[in-house]
This record gives C-alpha cells, structure tokens and sequence, in this order.
C-alpha cells in the first residue's frame, strides 16, 4: 500500500466545504476488561462519543460538512427532523448556534415517549431551538423520509414567509433529500474510516470488524467506502436499530454508490459487502426492553463505560451475541464504535427503572 494513500483520499474530499465543530481524532484504544471476559476476540472501541459538540457523538463528524454547505447556499436557518430524543437534532442546534444559524427540530413521537424537557430536549430549548412536535401513525417504527419532508416542507415556507432562507435536511445527515445534494454525511465517514486506519496501522491493530449502530445509514456508508477505498478487508457490521434488514439495506447501498460517484472512486460497492444484523431490534425503535436495560449495565459493571438506550445498546447486544455464536472467529480484532447518545438516557429514566432486577 503506497505510504501516501491517505493523502491522496483526503484530498478527493477537499473540494467540499467543511467548518470545523469537532475534538479528532477521537481515542481509539482495546477495551481489556470486555476482551478479557469474553476470551475470544480482541475488543477495541471507537470513542465517537467524544467529539466535542454539545454532549458529544457521530453526527458532529457530518454537520461539518452539513453546515457548511448551508452556508455557502446562503441559508440562515436549518431545518430537520427526529425523533423525540434525537441525538442528531441537538447536535445540529449547538452547530447552528455556533454559526448564528436558526435550528428549527421537528421531533416525531415514534415511540411511546411523553414530551417532556428531560435528556435531548432539555438541552435543544437551552441553546434557543424551535421545537415542534409531531406524532405518528406507528409506534416502534422509524417515519417514513417522505412523510417527514411533507412536513419539513410546510415548516419552511412558513420560515419564507417570515423573510428567512431554510436549508433542509434528513435526520442523521445520511440519506438525500431536502437541500443536501450530495450524501456529506457519509463523507464525513469515509474521512472517519482513513482516521481509525492511521489510529491502528502502525500498532498492526487494523481491525476485521467494525461495529456500529445504525439506523439512518451514513455511517456504515462512509465506513464501508474509506475501507474499500484503503485496500483494506476490513467489514462493517450494521446494528439494525430502526427498520429491518431487508427494507434498510438499499438505503445503505444507495448512499454508498452515491459516495463512490461523488469521489469518482474506481470500484462498486455491491449488495453483499453490506453486512446488516436485525435480530436485535427488540420491541422497535426506542422501545426499552429488559435486554437494553442489560446491555447498558453490563457495559458500565465491565468497563465504566455509558451507553444510549436506542443506538449503542443495541449494537452491544448485537456484538456480544455474535461474539458468541463465533460469528467473527476467536483471533478478530473488532472495533465498536460509540456514535453517543448519551443525553437519551436520562429521559428513558421511568424505562430503564422499571426493568432494574438488580
């Protein structure tokens, strides 16, 4: 592999506009206790949690790319969606406020959550946010993009007529849609995936596996692009949070080939180098179940470390299980990634609670 690769990838992304909002790289370091207990593959984690903006996680990698592109389209509010505790929303308001932008949320109740300001919510009011809440028909299940636009839509001609210029966008910054014309946020994690080479390379720590929750795309996109674009064999485990394998899977691939094209990489991804697990979605989307409960002790008891009830809880689920089926082979290096969420779980406290066997 030539000593100059990733330089050369960086500067396919150069021509983008980027602002910068995030503390890179983020620590990268094997979690000996987990590794240990397990007796098998060698654990390692992505610490995505800490990236700096408001309370932390991935999506601060994407809003760079995001807002900056907003800007230069002469935008001066951003309008998304989410749902009710989006880790995504509160990241894209503490952007927007850093470049006197107006966050506009619309927070869709996919799951039986009360409106409260607790967790996420708190947080967005604190940094001035429009909030407007909005139900939906199913319980359990991520909203449709194209419902979710409808209404995005009506929010921003309302903005027009206040004399203001909307920029919209999808929740997680991963799929197209709104005024976002290319999939940055998938971008952002081709960047991330050229960061975790240079993090293990020298160590001889690449890993085989990297583990992510996911749930709007992007960054299992952006991942499975750098890893192909670096030579490297490295796969990317996706942790279906939101929808079933088979309807999310050509999500993923259509933001994966859009991202080729937009680098002008010389290869395809094809549909059998996206690997989705949806054995662990449990009850639905943000649905609390005795397993998540678990999986955020068993996490803190063996290495003090916090995760989120909807995302990161059930990749861990997810890992272990596999883990232990020898899915990945007992000499893997597996790297799990902490995309955050952590605000989340304050709100999910009554949940959580309920289910405590302890």
């Amino acid at each position: 592999m030539k000593n100059n690769i990733i330089d050369d990838l960086i500067g396919l992304t150069r021509k983008y506009p980027r602002q910068s909002l995030t503390c890179l790289p983020t620590p990268l370091y094997r979690l000996d206790c987990l590794s240990r207990e397990l007796a098998g593959p060698d654990i390692f984690i992505k610490r995505d949690d800490l990236t700096g903006l408001a309370l932390g996680g991935n999506k601060a990698r994407k809003l760079e790319f995001i807002i900056a592109d907003a800007l230069q389209k002469g935008a001066d509010t951003v309008i998304t969606w989410g749902s009710l505790q989006s880790n995504w929303c509160l990241q894209l308001a503490a952007a927007c406020r850093k470049f006197n932008l107006k966050p506009v949320l619309v927070l869709f109740q996919t799951y039986e959550l009360p409106f409260s300001y607790e967790g996420n919510v708190l947080i967005e009011h604190l940094l001035g946010a429009e909030i407007i809440v909005r139900k939906t028909a199913e319980k359990g299940k991520s909203l449709n993009q194209e419902q979710a636009f409808m209404t995005l839509r009506e929010v921003a001609e309302a903005e027009r007529k206040k004399g203001r210029k909307p920029y919209l966008v999808s929740v997680g910054g991963s799929a197209l849609g709104g005024h976002m014309e290319k999939p940055l946020g998938a971008l952002a994690y081709f960047l991330a995936m050229l960061e975790i080479y240079e993090q293990t390379r020298a160590r001889e720590e690449v890993p085989d596996w990297v583990i992510i929750a996911s749930g709007s795309g992007g960054t299992q996109a952006g991942l499975l692009v750098g890893a192909k674009a670096l030579g490297l064999k490295t796969r990317i485990a996706g942790i279906c949070v939101s929808d079933k394998k088979e309807v999310f899977l050509p999500v993923v691939l259509n933001i994966a080939r859009e991202l080729v094209e937009m680098l002008e990489l010389p290869f395809e991804v094809k549909e059998d180098e996206i690997f989705l697990f949806d054995d662990y979605l449990g009850a639905g989307y943000g649905r609390i179940t005795p397993e998540v409960t678990e999986g955020i002790k068993y996490m803190l008891k063996t290495e003090g470390l916090v995760l989120d009830p909807v995302y990161t809880s059930k990749a861990l689920i997810g890992m272990l299980d596999l883990v232990k089926k020898n899915y990945f082979g007992h000499q893997a290096r597996i790297l799990f990634i902490h995309t955050g969420g952590i605000p989340a779980l304050f709100a999910f406290r009554e949940q959580l609670l309920s289910q405590n066997s302890d």
